[in-house]
């Protein structure tokens, strides 16, 4: 009893597809440098006055906050949105840094509305 040659075509032609699968998945699904570094705290606000939750959202976006200090991972904005973001749902800041790039002292007047 032999195979079909169209049978052997199909099968190594699937065969074939797998594999292809399998290397491509695996490249997309394998973390890159630039993801490992980012998942460490991004905005860093320093508030006027302590914050009333430890944990608050604002506009999707996680912030974690110790007294008058809160960290937050990187945003789609620009940061001065994100700072003016804060002031509404927090209060007043008095220094606003992304990636360890504090707003100058112009921005953080903007951004508290000044």
């Amino acid at each position: 009893m032999t195979i079909p040659q169209h049978r052997i075509r199909n099968f190594s032609a699937i065969g074939m597809a797998l594999a292809w699968t399998s290397l491509t998945f695996g490249a997309a699904i394998t973390p890159t440098p630039a993801e490992a570094r980012s998942n460490g705290p991004f905005y860093t606000v320093e508030l006027a006055a302590p914050a009333a939750e430890a944990r608050t959202i604002i506009s999707g976006q996680a912030w974690q906050c110790d007294g008058a200090v809160c960290l937050a991972g990187k945003g789609t904005s620009r940061p001065l949105n994100i700072c003016k973001r804060v002031v509404r749902e927090m209060g007043a800041v008095t220094r606003f840094s992304a990636d360890g790039k504090d707003l100058s002292a112009e921005d953080i007047a903007s951004c508290n509305g000044n």
